[in-house]
């Protein structure tokens, strides 16, 4: 049986919009803006993940770029600006967590979280903002 909720169709962008919010809250205000207290003892701490996919040096540069990231692609997906490159530079800092993670802490079930997350920012980039964002398509 072919169960069709047609009524929720006209709720589209609204769900779009719940779910930008969201996602983008959880990257500005839980990762990203804690992680501009911590200085550069906690930038470097997390510019390390990229030791995982070879780059050797520049950790601090590489946590101020994650930091900046998560804050303001949050930002961007809340406001649905900039939505599709916001998405990707999302899901590029979250690959490299979950490869991190995987080969530090114990495989998949360690990095979970994160390559739940790229799923997310992959899927987020595919949709588009939806119609109530400042970037209407």
């Amino acid at each position: 049986m072919n169960l069709r909720w047609q009524f929720l169709d006209q709720w589209h962008d609204t769900g779009l919009l719940i779910l930008r919010a969201g996602v983008g809250a959880v990257f500005a205000a839980i990762h990203g803006y804690p992680l501009l207290g911590e200085g550069e003892k906690g930038w470097i701490r997390v510019g390390k993940a990229v030791e995982s996919i070879g780059i050797e040096s520049g950790f601090k540069w590489w946590g101020c770029a994650a930091m900046f990231t998560m804050i303001l692609g949050g930002a961007c997906l809340i406001m649905g600006f900039f939505h599709r490159p916001a998405s990707i530079a999302l899901g590029v800092v979250t690959t490299v967590a979950a490869i991190w993670l995987y080969r530090n802490y114990g495989g998949f079930e360690a990095a979970a979280y994160p390559i739940l997350t790229t799923f997310v920012c992959i899927a987020l980039f595919i949709l588009g903002p939806g119609r109530k964002a400042l970037d209407k398509p």
